[in-house]
């Protein structure tokens, strides 16, 4: 009888957390529509509100800066716009600058126009330059709109932390608003968005260990907020029309709830595990490259060049073995292709990475059987090459 499969793609998506299937059980009763006055709709709005109150924690926030989305690419596109309202006063963003190795959420700009968009370039350490966001910056036009800056917490694919508080202290220094996608930072390490100096923060359900179809845009305060990108009943105090989706977000702060619990034990737990992998993979193949390892990662994420090995055929190779990872990241419709990150480090991206990324249930069992799988990829590698 075949292992079961081995999965080590958290990045992408996290299995629900025990804490989130329990809550969503609970609660698969109250059924009422959030919106109603009745005794059903006051049930179910209490729990969305604990759920909102759950996902503030988690971000180091007040409930009422929290706007439920079904998801964060709808967070992104809702905080990516020029029209933007300082209580009923219109306030003006006449350019977005984003990091080189944002989320394609980011990197399409949301409803900015092309041509109002100027990427951030990032050092070959996979850090964004804030040398070069200080001279673009300083060359922004007033006139047109204030400025807006976007840059992730976390790199989806390298797992490499930004310097976002720095970050945070040129955007406003240029009378700019500063969106920070904290989407692969959540659960991984503390989140407070005053600290960070972040204006709106964009997390996601699923990769905390929540359902699928929720998110949220965290903003640091009520006063300022973008113009509503679903317009309707005006539920989410008008910022987001529609009517919740009660059990994924009931779900999403149970996640949320746990991730700020038990991220000391996680991040202990999930950083041997990442140090004994890496330890192995260099023991079966010295030629790996384990992109980003000299900066600051967060403890989860591998993302690594096996030498004479397609990204593509690693993939396959890996879930022949029964291990599932990924060819950097998962949100392009199963595309696989160049890493704009690599491209954007001065790596070449020809060949691509291949992405392992673990999470709150991997075993020390699983990370032997990664390394048998890897090994014998690398062995079988060799083998090819030889022949050739």
């Amino acid at each position: 009888m075949a292992p079961p499969r081995l999965y080590l793609d958290w990045n992408a998506t996290a299995p629900l957390h025990p804490a989130a299937r329990a809550a969503i059980m609970r609660a698969i009763d109250v059924f009422g529509n959030p919106n109603s006055v009745h005794g059903e709709g006051r049930a179910a709005r209490a729990a969305i509100e604990g759920a909102r109150r759950k996902v503030a924690a988690l971000a180091g926030t007040d409930a009422g800066n929290v706007v439920f989305t079904s998801g964060a690419t709808e967070a992104a596109n809702l905080v990516l716009t020029s029209d933007f309202r300082m209580g009923r006063t219109p306030l003006r963003l006449g350019h977005l600058y984003f990091s080189a190795i944002e989320h394609p959420a980011v990197r399409e700009g949301g409803r900015f126009a092309k041509e109002k968009m100027t990427e951030i370039p990032v050092t070959e350490a996979g850090i964004v330059d804030l040398d070069a966001l200080g001279r673009l910056l300083d060359a922004h036009d007033k006139a047109a709109g204030l400025p807006m800056v976007a840059i992730m917490l976390v790199n989806n694919e390298t797992g490499i932390v930004q310097p976002v508080e720095a970050a945070a202290r040129i955007v406003h220094a240029h009378g700019g608003l500063f969106v920070v996608d904290a989407v692969q930072a959540a659960g991984r390490i503390g989140l407070d968005i005053g600290k960070i100096g972040a204006d709106f923060m964009i997390v996601s359900s699923h990769k905390i260990g929540g359902p699928k179809g929720a998110g949220a845009l965290i903003a640091r305060g009520e006063a300022l907020m973008p113009r509503p990108l679903i317009q309707g009943g005006g539920q989410e105090r008008g910022h987001r029309s529609g009517t919740q989706n009660s059990l994924a977000l009931i779900g999403f702060g149970a996640a949320a709830e746990a991730a700020v619990d038990e991220l000391e034990a996680r991040n202990a737990a999930i950083g041997a595990l990442r140090k004994r992998l890496e330890a192995g993979m260099r023991q079966a193949a010295a030629d790996v490259m384990i992109h980003g390892e000299g900066g600051e990662r967060v403890t989860n994420t591998i993302f690594f060049t096996l030498p004479g090995l397609k990204a593509e055929t690693g993939q396959i190779a890996f879930d022949l073995e029964g291990v599932a990872l990924s060819a950097g990241s998962a949100c392009s419709s199963g595309r696989l292709g160049e890493s704009h990150v690599l491209t954007a480090m001065g790596r070449d991206a020809k060949l691509g990475a291949l992405r392992i990324s673990l999470g709150f249930s991997t075993t020390e069992e699983d990370i032997d059987r990664a390394i048998a799988a890897f090994a014998k990829i690398a062995c079988r590698r060799r083998s090819a090459g030889e022949a050739a």
